[in-house]
């Protein structure tokens, strides 16, 4: 026998009382993680929501929901968002209790959380009927999430990005800083926690470089500058791919600057550029401006700004340069920064070099140089030229080819076991610091022309 819309709900608590007997139950709940949608082993989707209530605010409930289309899944809006679900079976997977959703009998109603007065939700699935105990139990859930802390749940997991390593497993705490759509079912999340990540080494075939040059991003185009300048100037941005569902789950209604946990995310590189990954087992949590971890995230990120150059990595000593009245600068500072022309100093790497052979560093016509340098740090990554007298005095003159060979390969972090084949080694560029000037190419377009050289510098 099973309950109807109009029949009582069962808090969450006592919902385990139901697991694997043949009774159908109704349950009501605030929203605080969610799962990806993922196409189930036959032809339906299915997604994850984890509900709290007022007798279950540790460990809430999971919910398994099954539609037919991707679209009829729950569509999530906002932190603590109420979902009203009738005629769901309880289940047991792995000694835990689950609510299972069947697409044939069950239903749902999305209503919105503490924020809202009104009982008209958002999103109904099949013939969802409201009633008023169903508005009476949305009144009282509201009245208990005004009272409720979200916690971000922080466990032995969950990593923040300057500890992050390939191929691990871990959660996220984040700000999502931006969301880009590349294709209309592809999107790019722009994230960030306040912290750097860790610096990678470059697999890269250096004779490569000139027919297909490491690039700057991960995604194909180039955020805008209007976009760069809403980013902070410091701790790594990490992008994630994510389906349009992503952005049909509400998150684009939050504006920039939510904060959210990511669950079971993992790395990988690109280029020597990192990439999140979401797996089909991945979730999100939104957070509260309020949640501990967020403030944590927040507190260290001002710490790290109010100890000067303690946030910059600590750079080797093979470079010299004068310029020392201005303070350093990060490569988003660089590339954000109010005007076209500006000198900059910075604590940088050497990651790829364009032409990479000694011998080919001077013009043949004008003897003068001319090199193009991939410059990263935590933030960025650009390309800077060094042309003439700049690198005169950055080789310090005409060195031989054996020397200009010796201090490039120390430069780009080139093993001295591997000079003979360091065009395929696998290279750790050191930090240096670095002295960089801005200019532009076309003043009548002064921006879009908006090039970086180095200067003022020296090899030692």
């Amino acid at each position: 026998m099973g309950m109807n819309g109009g029949e009582s709900y069962v808090l969450l608590k006592d919902a385990v009382e139901y697991v694997n007997k043949a009774v159908k139950v109704n349950l009501c709940g605030a929203v605080v993680e969610f799962g990806f949608p993922n196409k189930s082993k036959g032809s339906d989707f299915f997604c994850t929501l984890k509900i709290v209530d007022a007798s279950s605010q540790e460990h809430g409930l999971s919910v398994n929901i099954f539609t037919e289309d991707m679209t009829m899944l729950p569509r999530v809006r906002s932190l603590g968002d109420i979902i009203a679900l009738h005629n769901v079976l309880m289940k047991d997977h792995k000694g835990n209790a689950q609510a299972l959703f069947n697409k044939k009998c069950s239903s749902f109603a999305l209503f919105e959380g503490k924020s809202c007065m009104g009982f008209i939700p958002y999103q109904i699935y099949s013939n969802f009927h409201i009633t008023d105990q169903d508005e009476v139990l949305v009144t009282q859930i509201r009245t208990w999430l005004a009272h409720y802390k979200f916690d971000a749940g922080m466990n032995e997991y969950s990593l923040q990005l300057r500890d992050i390593k390939v191929g691990k497993y871990f959660d996220l705490v984040c700000k999502i800083l931006h969301m880009s759509v590349v294709v209309d079912d592809v999107s790019i999340l722009y994230v960030w926690d306040g912290t750097d990540a860790p610096p990678t080494e470059i697999q890269m075939n250096l004779d490569d470089e000139a027919r297909i040059p490491l690039p700057l991003q991960s995604e194909q185009s180039p955020l805008s500058r209007d976009v760069l300048c809403t980013f902070p100037c410091v701790g790594t941005v990490l992008r994630f791919t994510v389906g349009k569902f992503f952005e049909d789950i509400g998150l684009q209604l939050q504006g920039r600057g939510q904060w959210v946990k990511f669950r079971n995310i993992t790395c990988q590189l690109q280029s020597g550029l990192w990439k999140g990954v979401l797996l089909p087992t991945s979730k999100i949590r939104l957070l509260s401006d309020k949640d501990s971890a967020v403030k944590h995230c927040e507190r260290g990120y001002v710490e790290r700004l109010s100890t000067g150059v303690d946030h910059l990595p600590r750079p080797s000593s093979i470079t010299e340069m004068g310029y020392g009245h201005v303070g350093f600068s990060s490569l988003m500072e660089v590339l954000t920064f109010t005007k076209v022309t500006q000198k900059f100093k910075c604590v940088v790497r050497f990651v790829a070099i364009y032409p990479w052979q000694p011998e080919d560093f001077r013009s043949p016509e004008t003897g003068l140089y001319r090199i193009r340098f991939t410059l990263e740090d935590p933030t960025a990554r650009i390309h800077a030229y060094l042309y003439g007298e700049d690198g005169e005095e950055f080789f310090g003159g005409c060195p031989t080819i054996e020397i200009l060979t010796k201090k490039m390969n120390k430069l780009l972090g080139i093993p001295e076991s591997d000079d003979a084949a360091g065009v395929n080694a696998c290279r750790n560029p050191p930090w240096v610091q670095l002295c960089i000037k801005s200019y532009y190419l076309d003043k009548n377009d002064p921006w879009t022309t908006r090039r970086y050289r180095i200067f003022g510098a020296r090899l030692v």
